[in-house]
């Protein structure tokens, strides 16, 4: 975490630096003396071996770190062991030393409908509220760009973030186990925000959209993913208890009212890019997880109604310009 400041020490001056300098030294002390499910999984990834990987390819499907040629049978059981305990792994898949981490989502399939509507990331400084494990910052760090600053407080997501970093080092990926609510206001600092899967677990998503909008330089932009409506009625689901068995789901926007919302906060040259119904190949349960997955949410007589009754979820990828 440190590292991310040392290496922008040129922004020093900058008001948001102290802020996010004491925000460091704060979840640094916390994660030194941590306690519960942040120490039992630090205790995993600090008892990770230092293998140095033969490769490493960002571009592939699974994020691949190194050949299970680089390590004996016995590391990578033992390899396989530690990872497992992570569980669950929610985004993904990778590969590490020959170890298949078999993700609940197949994130390479977003990825690869996301793609070819993004800007140039070379030389860009890149938010990911909500990075998971890194998988997206990871594809991202393959086109070099300034850095991919991610933000994760779930203590298993994010030491799942640190396993994978600590066989990759990649120099222009941080993450902060913090939320975005905790990031000090960086004004006009940020080149592009991703927000994936984030947006409907909000009670006030305009107010999201607004902090998004002005942490960007001019010009910047959103790359915003979320559950939908797939009609431009200009209509609005709020589910009255849980929506596909999740209890922090809000607001449900029509493709009309998240066009609304984007130009409310601000956003301009809005585009809608990628709207998917979510389907049993991108999300199911496997061995890396242990709970339920898409199909323990749908209606078992109907896969479009969720188990409530509600539409069954359809996500869109909206790119805006601040």
């Amino acid at each position: 975490m440190e590292r991310f400041l040392k290496q922008h020490l040129e922004f020093k001056l900058d008001p948001w630096y102290e802020a996010l300098s004491t925000i460091i030294s704060e979840k640094r002390a916390f994660l030194d003396q941590t306690k519960g499910n942040f120490q039992r999984f630090k205790t995993i990834v600090d008892s990770l071996p230092d293998f140095v990987p033969s490769k490493v390819d960002l571009r592939s499907n699974h994020v691949l770190v190194g050949d299970k040629t680089d390590i004996s049978l016995d590391e990578r059981k033992n390899l396989h062991g530690k990872l497992a305990q992570l569980c669950p792994w929610r985004k993904g898949p990778f590969n590490l030393f020959g170890v298949e981490i078999d993700t609940e989502w197949q994130s390479w399939m977003k990825w690869d409908r996301l793609t070819p509507h993004l800007p140039e990331l070379a030389g860009r400084r890149i938010l990911d509220i909500g990075s998971s494990s890194g998988y997206y910052m990871f594809r991202m760090a393959a086109e070099n760009p300034l850095f991919v600053l991610g933000l994760e407080p779930q203590s298993s997501f994010y030491y799942q973030y640190l396993a994978v970093q600590k066989f990759l080092r990649q120099k222009n990926v941080f993450c902060l186990p913090i939320t975005h609510d905790q990031l000090p206001r960086m004004d006009r600092y940020f080149d592009l925000v991703f927000c994936m899967g984030i947006l409907y677990h909000r009670k006030s998503p305009i107010e999201m959209l607004k902090d998004i909008h002005d942490s960007l330089r001019k010009g910047g932009q959103i790359v915003l993913e979320n559950l939908v409506l797939d009609s431009r009625e200009n209509i609005c689901l709020f589910p009255r208890d849980r929506y596909s068995k999740m209890r922090n789901v809000f607001f449900i926007p029509d493709l009309l009212v998240m066009e609304s919302w984007l130009v409310r906060a601000g956003f301009t040259n809005i585009q809608c890019v990628d709207v998917e119904k979510t389907c049993l190949g991108e999300q199911r349960k496997t061995d890396w997880i242990q709970t339920e997955s898409l199909k323990d949410f749908l209606d078992p007589k109907d896969h479009n109604r969720t188990i409530e009754g509600y539409p069954a979820p359809v996500r869109a990828v909206f790119i805006a310009s601040a």
